[in-house]
């Protein structure tokens, strides 16, 4: 992989900023989810449209936040694709047959 052959400046011991953006985007779902709640009820009691648009564009800042948690989440998963790509590396011959306990207890057609 590229990164392996670093010829920069760049310090050895550099974080990844992996964690902060976790944290932020959990910032950004709650105060969006609570925002869009918040001007549904306000667009529902006083019947303006500005409300209807304030909840549609928090609504859409939660959906993106949700999906930036998705993403991460995957990305922390690792690139197997954590346990479900190892399940099906396994379905499709991919695992080692000592890596099986099951293998060979059922009759495969």
């Amino acid at each position: 992989m590229w990164l392996r052959n670093r010829e920069g400046g760049e310090p050895v011991t550099a974080r990844s900023p992996l964690r902060a953006r976790r944290i932020l985007s959990w910032i950004a779902l709650v105060v969006a989810v609570v925002a869009a709640v918040f001007f549904t009820a306000r667009a529902m009691s006083t019947g303006q449209q500005v409300w209807v648009w304030e909840a549609a564009i928090a609504a859409a800042v939660a959906v993106v936040a949700a999906v930036d948690l998705a993403v991460l989440r995957r990305r922390r998963a690792g690139p197997s694709g954590g346990e479900h790509g190892q399940q099906e590396q396994q379905d499709h011959g991919g695992g080692q047959p000592e890596d099986d306990p099951d293998m060979g207890q059922h009759p495969h057609p």
